[in-house]
């Protein structure tokens, strides 16, 4: 009886298995095919997500629905190519691009800009800021936009410069002096000046000024005139002269220091100067010796007649040269040929440096006609032989072989005889 319960026991477990497992099946074959009922319902569209695809299998109906279930949340200044509400079909592409921000500065002045663009240019383009060979980007056109991007524009102007002389016109966008000569490298010397001052603005069609200044040293040769040394000679008979040394000239060199300003002398200041050579005085003899003659001694006995013939002689004898001819009161000056660029040659030819002893005036010739002979008072018998420009009318110039001599002439009026 036991074995029968048993096995009735057995029978019904057995059956029961039977039936979770048909369960079961029947259980996994429908979520097999629930699984693919589902998967096969998906539909295929394809993500673009900063440039990057992904193929995406989805139920959602959306857009909006699709990109929640990738947990994108585009903000308002992001690039999508399709409308949130807009209905998936299969094979869609849903383009997503999020903008950054780049400031963005023009001439000095900022703007904070969004943009899903891919490079600065067309950041530019979008911003209608265009870009010429003369002004200065501070990013490359090809440069990729990047987050919190720092991009700056100055625009270049044209100024003039005149540059030591030399005029250009250049394009610049710098706004200070100082910045324009950095810019342009232009280079300033120790005594160099630029005008206006650096710390001044720069703007369209200003114009800069740079003078280049140099001191340099000229040096000039000068001769050194010779003094005349006169000697009493008792040996030598009064109004007699005789050279014992003929004198030479010396020479010295006169150090200047000379600014220059573009090339253009602005100042000259001695400094210093150096003799090179001393000058040797020129020694003249000069006679003191009177020779007297005896008084002609006339007899007592002598007949009146003879001293009234002497006396008429006397009475008839010819006038003296400093009394003959035109007499003309005339200012006068003294002048050497030994001086620096004279040449020693008068206006008739003839060689005041080869004749320093000579008596040669300068004259106006249409008072005095030149080759006359002139004698004038305190100086002597001379040649009108040398014009001058500023001898005029009643003037005469009187010459010396010396300038102390010239100097100690002076100025001064005297009476001159034409006398022939």
């Amino acid at each position: 009886m036991t074995m029968k319960l048993n096995m009735n026991n057995f029978a019904r477990l057995k059956n029961a298995k039977n039936v979770f497992m048909v369960l079961l099946s029947v259980i996994v074959l429908g979520l097999v095919s629930g699984f693919i009922v589902f998967e096969t319902t998906k539909a295929s569209v394809t993500l673009v997500l900063d440039g990057e695809k992904k193929p995406v299998e989805t139920h959602a109906d959306t857009v909006e629905e699709l990109l929640e279930d990738e947990q994108i949340d585009p903000a308002s200044h992001d690039y999508l190519s399709h409308e949130l509400a807009t209905e998936l079909n299969p094979g869609d592409v849903i383009e997503w691009k999020p903008a950054v921000q780049v400031t963005l500065t023009i001439n000095g002045e900022n703007k904070k800009v969004w943009s899903t663009r891919d490079t600065v240019n067309e950041l530019l383009e979008d911003e209608n800021v265009e870009v010429s060979e003369h002004d200065q980007l501070s990013a490359s056109l090809n440069d990729q936009l990047k987050e919190d991007m720092n991009i700056t524009v100055d625009e270049a102007f044209q100024v003039a410069v005149n540059d030591g002389g030399k005029q250009t016109n250049v394009w610049t966008t710098s706004t200070t002096v100082a910045g324009f000569l950095e810019q342009q490298n232009i280079q300033l010397g120790e005594l160099d000046r630029v005008e206006p001052e650096k710390d001044n603005d720069v703007k369209e069609n200003s114009e800069i000024k740079v003078i280049r200044v140099e001191k340099v040293t000229d040096v000039v040769e000068e001769s050194i005139d010779y003094a005349t040394v006169t000697r009493k000679d008792s040996a030598l008979q009064k109004g007699k002269e005789k050279v014992l040394e003929a004198g030479s000239e010396g020479k010295q060199e006169k150090h200047y220091e000379v600014v220059l300003e573009n090339g253009k002398e602005v100042s000259r200041e001695l400094k210093k100067t150096e003799v090179v050579k001393e000058s040797s005085d020129r020694i003249v003899s000069v006679g003191t010796q009177v020779i007297t003659q005896a008084a002609m001694k006339t007899s007592s006995k002598a007949p009146t007649k003879t001293k009234k013939s002497t006396a008429s002689k006397s009475s008839s004898a010819p006038k003296s040269k400093a009394t003959n001819g035109r007499v003309l009161n005339v200012s006068t000056t003294a002048y050497t040929a030994n001086c620096t660029g004279c040449s020693g040659i008068t206006s008739t030819g003839f060689n005041l440096k080869s004749n320093p002893n000579a008596k040669v005036i300068a004259v106006d010739p249409s008072v005095i006609p030149l080759g006359s002979k002139v004698h004038v008072e305190g100086y002597g018998t001379a040649i009108a032989a040398d014009t001058g420009g500023a001898i005029k009318g009643n003037k005469i110039d009187v010459f010396f072989s010396s300038k102390s001599a010239a100097y100690a002439w002076g100025n001064k009026t005297v009476k001159i005889t034409i006398l022939n």
